[in-house]
C-alpha cells in the first residue's frame, strides 16, 4: 500500500486573498569557501532579472505592498533552483525581517520547498542585511528563535556598513556575520582597517560565531584577512556569481 504524500502546508493569513506578485525573477549563485578544507562551505542564492540583469531591476520593483510576497518568493526559488543544480552544502538566502509577520507561520512556505524539493533544512542559512533598518529588536530575536529551532542557520551580512552594529549582537548572537566588503578593501594597505577587524574576531570568537570575509577582490586581501585567522571567504577573486549554475572556484595556490 503506498503512503499518500503529506499534505502542503496551508499558507498563513498574510499569504491568502492577494494579488500575484507582479516580479519575475530568478537566482544567481556566488561560493562561500572554506580555505580549511579548501571546499565550498555555502552558495548564496541572489536575486537577478529573467535575462540575468542585476539585482536592481528585482529590487527596485519591491514596495511595501508586495514586500512579504517577494521575500516568501525568494525563498522558495531559492531551495527549488538549488536543490535542482544539486547543491550539496548549505544555501544562503537574504531575508527582510521587516516584512517576516510571524516566524512560526511565515516559514511554511519555506519548509514545504524544501519538503517538495527534498532539499535539507539543516542546510539554509538566513542572512539579515544590516543596511535594513531593524524596526522592532524583540520581532527580530523572536525571528531567530524559531529558525534556530526549526535548525536553521543564521547570519548577519554587510557587518559594520549599517545601522546597529555591535548593537546587534548585544541583542542576539547569530551562527555567522559576514564582514561588510568596506571593511574588508584594500585591507591590506590599511592598519585601521587591520585593526578593526581584529577587534571584531575578538568578539566573535568569545561568542562563538563564525566569521565570512566578502567582497574578496585582490590576492592580497585574501591573504591579510586569512593571516588573522578568517576561513571563511567570498568575493570576485574566488568566484563571481553565475546565472542559474553553480561557478568553479578559483583556489589560491
Amino acid at each position: 500500500m503506498t503512503t499518500p504524500a503529506p499534505s502542503p502546508i496551508p499558507p498563513c493569513r498574510a499569504c491568502q486573498d492577494r494579488p500575484p506578485l507582479g516580479i519575475e525573477f530568478s537566482m544567481a549563485f556566488q561560493p562561500i569557501v572554506d580555505m580549511r578544507t579548501r571546499t565550498v562551505f555555502a552558495y548564496e542564492a541572489l536575486a537577478r532579472g529573467l535575462d540575468g540583469g542585476g539585482a536592481a531591476q528585482v529590487l527596485g520593483r519591491v514596495t511595501e505592498d508586495n514586500r512579504y510576497q517577494f521575500d516568501q518568493a525568494c525563498r522558495v526559488k531559492a531551495v527549488g533552483l538549488a536543490a535542482r543544480l544539486g547543491v550539496d552544502s548549505h544555501v544562503s538566502i537574504n531575508f527582510l525581517p521587516n516584512a517576516v509577520y510571524e516566524a512560526a507561520t511565515c516559514i511554511r512556505a519555506t519548509l514545504e520547498a524544501a519538503r517538495r524539493h527534498q532539499f535539507p533544512t539543516e542546510r539554509l542559512i538566513f542572512e539579515i542585511t544590516e543596511n535594513e533598518k531593524v524596526v522592532d529588536k524583540e520581532h527580530l530575536k523572536r525571528i531567530i528563535q524559531e529558525y534556530r529551532r526549526q535548525g536553521f542557520k543564521t547570519a548577519i551580512d554587510d557587518f559594520g556598513a549599517g545601522y546597529a552594529g555591535l548593537n546587534l549582537l548585544a541583542e542576539f548572537q547569530p551562527d555567522i556575520i559576514k564582514l561588510d566588503m568596506e571593511l574588508v578593501r584594500q585591507i591590506d594597505a590599511d592598519p585601521v582597517r587591520q585593526a578593526i577587524v581584529r577587534g571584531i574576531l575578538g568578539v566573535c570568537q568569545a561568542l562563538n560565531i563564525e566569521v565570512i570575509a566578502e567582497g574578496i577582490e585582490t590576492e592580497a586581501e585574501y591573504r591579510l584577512l586569512h593571516s588573522l585567522g578568517i576561513y571563511y571567504f567570498q568575493g570576485y577573486w574566488f568566484a563571481r556569481p553565475a546565472f542559474e549554475q553553480l561557478p568553479s572556484v578559483r583556489w589560491p595556490a
